[in-house]
């Protein structure tokens, strides 16, 4: 599944380098990326010196150097292996609200391209889960309380050693601003996921499910592995009329 996503990123991103002079990109940082960006890493033929990247998210309270950290992820499993042209982290605090507006600012520059991302176990999109979501934030990026389903899988995920340990803040993209990328290509595996993209893709589109709203995109790619699809999809499952 991360390779045949990742053929799709590739051939997407080539087409655009040929057409113009940069690309921007955003990424997500979690487990259930590692085999995508694994796999885009070695990718050829592609002139990453063109092309900038963002992330979608950063917790607020961890040290500087916590292994954590989706910037610190993000770079151990991408931005260490790749020539990017630039790459944009979220910063730290003091004032995540001051940094969470600079961040706002450099995604504003020019339209962004690719969006890679995934979906949580409650359904969100980046931090943004079902209590603070919102399908049309006038916010590009906004800082957030977690809730404690989306916590728990930081910790699910070996993540972090207790629940206790995860931060209860973060700093993330909106909904409206990871919608504006031109195109999403969306990698979900794992049965813990499943029921989220049912509700996804099946289910009302609205904040009790974030990810619903990837329905409303014109050109977004859903990756999903044996475990992950729900039955609606399934091939075993008997035709009805």
């Amino acid at each position: 599944m991360g390779r045949a996503a990742a053929a799709d990123v590739g051939v997407t991103l080539r087409g655009r380098l040929a057409r113009q002079r940069t690309v921007r990109m955003i990424f997500a940082a979690a487990p259930s990326q590692a085999e995508l960006l694994d796999a885009l890493a070695r990718e050829r033929d592609i002139d990453w010196r063109r092309v900038t990247a963002f992330h979608m998210d950063e917790y607020l309270g961890l040290a500087a150097d916590a292994p954590q950290r989706f910037g610190a992820w993000l770079t151990r499993h991408l931005f260490s292996r790749i020539a990017f042209g630039a790459v944009h982290l979220i910063g730290q605090e003091p004032d995540p609200h001051r940094e969470a507006s600079r961040y706002a600012a450099l995604l504003g520059h020019a339209p962004v391209d690719i969006v890679c991302l995934g979906i949580g176990v409650n359904g969100h999109l980046a931090f943004n889960d079902p209590p603070v979501a919102d399908l049309h934030d006038t916010k590009q990026v906004k800082v957030v309380e977690l809730d404690e389903v989306c916590r728990q899988q930081q910790v699910d995920d070996e993540c972090f050693p207790s629940l206790g340990d995860v931060p209860t803040h973060a700093i993330t993209l909106t909904i409206p601003r990871l919608l504006e990328a031109a195109e999403l290509f969306c990698v979900v595996p794992g049965v813990s996921k499943r029921a989220a993209v049912e509700q996804s893709l099946f289910g009302p589109i609205g904040t009790a499910c974030p990810a619903s709203a990837l329905r409303t995109h014109p050109r977004c790619a859903l990756y999903l592995d044996q475990d992950s699809t729900p039955p609606q999809l399934s091939p075993q499952t008997p035709a009805r009329a």
